[in-house]
């Protein structure tokens, strides 16, 4: 536990490297591609949320045959109906993006995030990795297919939690201690997606990679927690999701290199004593 919180602190505090890299090495450009993506998910999201919104209303407003009434408070009841269908969608559309926007986020800019870790790490390691539309695509695509995952497990995990809370006394501590664990888990989740770039240029299997997340936890909770934190911040933070995803990656690929500085990865070595910090 001790260690995993000392990895913990770590993955939040390569943040900061993170922030001081991107400015030092000209990587600020990469910041235009959340503006873009927000202004194109704002406007897709109203245009489909109030397109929706008139549908049931008018379906609604049919089936009550209310749009026909005449009677003394008819255009009352209209406009509360409408009114009610217009808040309940606004209000199940919030929910549903805020368990699931993270990973729409990360699908999304995928291919950007997929570039700007290998340019990170390329300026790192000094390795050159050429451009290739190929593996690019695959990057995408496997980027694509952990993004998935990592939410039907995060759903799995949480349902557990849900149903050990049910539990009499220990579902009383899960109870108290829910809030924390799904923010923890949210966070892992999220730091394995922003991990695994730099494990799938490392030709890591999957399953290899997997491995590596798990042994360090802490590690890959810290990539991930802030991002995490970010979008339980009401309609705000999946505007600034995008910047922190950006960020993410980039402190992602310095906290691989730095616990794997002989890049054992490449190797497939996971003892995990090699994997622990030493400060």
């Amino acid at each position: 536990m001790v260690i995993f919180f000392k990895q913990l602190s770590k993955g939040i505090s390569d943040y900061g490297a993170a922030i001081r890299f991107i400015r030092k090495n000209k990587l600020t450009w990469f910041y235009a591609v959340p503006i873009v993506l927000n202004i194109l998910l704002f406007a897709g999201g109203l245009a489909l949320i109030s397109g929706f919104s008139e549908y049931l209303q008018g379906e609604a407003l049919n089936a009550s045959n209310l749009d026909n009434a005449n009677f003394y408070g008819s255009e009352i009841l209209s406009f509360l109906l409408a009114g009610i269908i217009w808040l309940a969608l606004k209000i199940i559309f919030f929910f549903v993006f805020a368990y699931t926007g993270g990973y729409i986020i990360l699908i999304i800019m995928s291919p950007v995030l997929a570039y700007l870790s290998e340019k990170t790490e390329k300026i790192i390691s000094g390795q050159d990795y050429p451009f290739n539309i190929k593996q690019l695509m695959r990057d995408v695509v496997r980027a694509i297919l952990i993004a998935i995952r990592n939410l039907f497990a995060q759903l799995l995990v949480v349902l557990l939690i849900l149903i050990i809370g049910l539990l009499p006394i220990v579902g009383q501590i899960i109870g108290i201690l829910s809030p924390l664990l799904l923010i923890i888990i949210a966070a892992y989740f999220y730091g394995f997606s922003f991990t695994d770039y730099v494990n799938e240029r490392q030709k890591l299997s999957v399953k290899d990679s997997i491995r590596f997340m798990k042994n360090n936890r802490g590690i890959i909770t810290g990539n991930g927690l802030p991002f995490a934190i970010v979008l339980l911040i009401p309609f705000f933070g999946l505007l600034l999701s995008g910047f922190i995803a950006i960020i993410a990656v980039v402190a992602s690929v310095i906290s691989v290199k730095e616990i794997t500085p002989q890049n054992p990865i490449q190797n497939k070595k996971f003892d995990q004593k090699t994997h622990l910090l030493n400060d």
